[in-house]
């Protein structure tokens, strides 16, 4: 008989079964409840091993979602525009988005001026949660000028704009100019990405253009800072 707590030889069980791959990045635990049965302990127990692993940075618990496997940060290469599913292409892992809000609005001053269109021109107003497997990890707002999109439809938000834009519309896109800064996650972040209010996220500001000059979105995303790592490469003046 172990004389380790009983919490660390749970801990010990969990991290055992990761490195021997039967848990895989992005795999969510058993329940609380699951693991209080399985190990005949209580639910302060549980919790005492579930929180060494996440100081350890081994898990990771998902608001009103459950405890997963911690997956390596997402690579977002600022120097490639790509798609979010293209950026997690070399991982095979299942992407989706819950759109949350689809609608037409009248674009006042500020938007029309970043959409480069007249103030009340409209425009789609879409708001979605960036998923992999099953854990949220961005939060999506973005304005798309309804002149060059009329035909946009909910299903097309809930895949990939990207595809969208070049596969179905035969526009090309040419360049995204994008503005990236530290912030505190408002409400609506937190209850969408189940994170902690007392940590900052990232926001990226962006505006994408196609090869006709034309704007054809103006985004903001919030990322959970534990899930997306920012890379570049500087070169220096010769």
């Amino acid at each position: 008989m172990s004389r380790q707590p009983m919490y660390r030889q749970i801990a010990g069980a969990i991290r055992t079964q990761i490195e021997s791959g039967e848990l895989k990045p992005g795999d969510a635990l058993p329940t609380e409840s699951a693991l209080q049965a399985q190990f005949s302990v209580s639910r302060v127990t549980v919790r005492q091993a579930l929180k060494q692993l996440t100081e350890q940075g081994i898990i990771e618990s998902i608001q009103g979602s459950g405890s997963y496997v911690k997956e390596e940060r997402v690579n977002y290469d600022i120097y490639q525009l790509t798609s979010f599913s293209e950026k997690l292409g070399d991982r095979h892992a299942d992407t989706h988005s819950e759109v949350q809000v689809f609608e037409v609005i009248k674009t006042d001053e500020t938007l029309a001026a970043q959409l480069h269109l007249a103030p009340g021109d409209k425009a789609w107003h879409v708001k979605r949660v960036r998923f992999i497997r099953q854990k949220p990890v961005a939060l999506e707002e973005t304005w798309m000028p309804l002149v060059i999109f009329p035909d946009l439809t909910w299903e097309v938000m809930e895949n990939s704009k990207y595809h969208f834009i070049e596969q179905v519309k035969k526009r090309v896109i040419d360049r995204s100019e994008q503005e990236i800064v530290p912030v505190m996650p408002d409400e609506e972040a937190v209850a969408a990405l189940g994170i902690d209010p007392a940590r900052p996220i990232l926001e990226k500001i962006s505006r994408g253009f196609l090869k006709s000059g034309e704007v054809f979105e103006y985004s903001r995303n919030l990322f959970k800072s534990d899930d997306y790592k920012f890379t570049l490469v500087a070169k220096r003046r010769q």
